[in-house]
């Protein structure tokens, strides 16, 4: 029963946001626009224009320019994508080599700032401010979240409200603004924008603690390398609970490979094995719920209707994600 509408919506949704992403796509200047259509058409799950969709619809939107105002998230998101490749000089992007190993690395970053550019204009277009600040606010609170999660890289002393910072900022931000966007665009009123904007962003948080107690899950379940964050020095919340489980000289262990970036791939596997052990892998899951309860309840604020259920049902996804 779970997630059937979900799934049935986003299948009909997914032909026009993918329509629209080609037309932005093609309004790129030409050059760019090999490097953003291999971002672009790399897949990955939509989330964030079909929030925007679900949103609009729900509070009265009609109006099919919603998959063009939609998609300019999805934009943002690609172009974050293509900028941490480069940073974190990942080798591969959703199972395809990341663009700056097939176009080069300023290539890269160059179309990274015209998809940005672009999904900036094309939000323009709508000619309502409020649309424009809501895109742009999105924008720089993703950048700051990036910079924190840059500054607290490879640092033990990481708290849980640093984290939370970070992820509010680097995941969250998109996920609310998205929200946003459709409420604005249907000229819902401030209650119902500030409903829609809470119910993404506590959507966004939990998405992100899920995703990082999936790091510690096998590769062959998830599809993904096991205790990448390990390797990368991020103190998310299941090594964090990990790290204050281990006893004194253990502990002073893990912190010195940790800091110097020692940790090897048979170190990552068998403290994500040990995290899994420990449950800390669902201790951070029953975090991502207090989350998921707080966007249930700004949910209910929101008028019913059919997309009322499948965002009700969309909470239920990202808890029981297993990739």
């Amino acid at each position: 029963m779970a997630e059937t509408l979900l799934k049935q919506r986003l299948a009909e949704e997914l032909p026009a946001v993918n329509a629209a992403l080609a037309r932005a796509a093609g309004r790129l200047p030409e050059p760019v626009r090999p490097v953003a259509r291999h971002i672009l058409e790399a897949g990955g799950k939509r989330l964030r224009p079909f929030l925007t969709v679900l949103m609009a619809r729900l509070l009265g939107d009609t109006d099919d320019r919603i998959y063009d105002l939609a998609v300019t998230m999805e934009m943002l998101h690609a172009a974050t994508l293509l900028h941490d490749d480069v940073l974190d000089d990942a080798a591969n992007r959703r199972g395809k080599p990341a663009a700056h190993t097939e176009f080069g690395v300023a290539q890269a970053i160059l179309a990274g700032d015209a998809l940005l550019s672009g999904a900036n204009a094309q939000v323009a277009d709508f000619g309502d401010p409020r649309l424009c600040l809501c895109f742009s606010t999105a924008t720089s609170e993703t950048a700051a979240g990036e910079i924190l999660e840059i500054a607290a890289q490879r640092r033990v002393d990481v708290s849980a409200e640093e984290y939370a910072a970070i992820v509010r900022g680097k995941t969250a931000a998109l996920i609310a603004a998205s929200c946003e966007l459709g409420a604005l665009a249907a000229n819902a009123g401030p209650d119902a924008v500030a409903a829609a904007a809470a119910y993404g962003e506590n959507l966004g948080m939990a998405f992100q603690i899920v995703d990082d107690a999936l790091d510690f899950a096998p590769e062959e379940e998830t599809g993904k390398p096991t205790g990448g964050d390990v390797r990368e020095g991020k103190l998310t919340p299941p090594l964090r609970f990990y790290r204050l489980n281990l006893g004194e000289n253990e502990r002073a262990a893990f912190d010195a490979a940790f800091v110097c970036g020692l940790m090897s791939a048979a170190d990552a596997a068998e403290i994500s094995l040990r995290v899994r052990e420990g449950g800390f892998d669902r201790r951070a899951r029953e975090e991502a719920g207090d989350y998921l309860e707080a966007a249930r309840g700004a949910l209910s604020r929101l008028p019913d209707g059919p997309e009322h259920q499948v965002l009700m049902e969309m909470t239920d996804y990202v808890r029981d994600r297993r990739h």
